[in-house]
């Protein structure tokens, strides 16, 4: 089996110094919950081989303090920034097969991406609230494609 662990970041400023939308930064709060997601991620051991990450500074962010305790190293993707659930679909395949993959992204895409891989819809989603995780199950060597996963765990601050 292999495990996929969609992390959605931090809670972040509304607008930028810059007033470009990659360049917003995590607010107080978005802070607060991205070591709340750390916590969650190290209380169950959850140490995935590899991290793809959104080129934006709220991903970076949000990952930055479980990069800190475990030493591990992002893989920075910039199609995850704004992609569809068919984008992150084939994101994730180009790295496969991974026992634990974790992807830090953004909505909608990540909460379409997983009813379209648990439900078979991309529409009508669970919600992903900022710093939310889902942890999804998929059979080895199985295509992404709908309804391949299930929900193991769903968690939020």
């Amino acid at each position: 089996m292999e495990e996929l662990i969609l992390l959605r970041h931090a809670h972040a400023e509304p607008q930028a110094p810059s007033g470009r939308d990659l360049d917003r930064p995590l607010s107080t709060l978005g802070f607060a919950q991205a070591e709340a997601a750390t916590r969650w991620l190290i209380e169950r051991q959850l140490h995935p081989g590899k991290v793809l990450c959104s080129p934006s500074l709220r991903t970076r962010q949000t990952l930055s303090a479980l990069q800190a305790r475990w030493g591990i190293a992002e893989q920075i993707e910039p199609g995850i920034y704004d992609a569809t659930p068919g984008e992150l679909i084939d994101i994730l395949e180009r790295h496969r097969p991974m026992p634990t993959l974790l992807l830090v992204g953004h909505n909608p895409g990540l909460e379409s991406l997983v009813g379209l891989l648990t439900d078979g819809r991309s529409v009508d989603g669970r919600g992903m609230p900022t710093a939310a995780i889902a942890r999804l199950r998929i059979q080895s060597g199985a295509p992404l494609e709908p309804g391949a996963a299930e929900v193991i765990e769903f968690w939020w601050p």
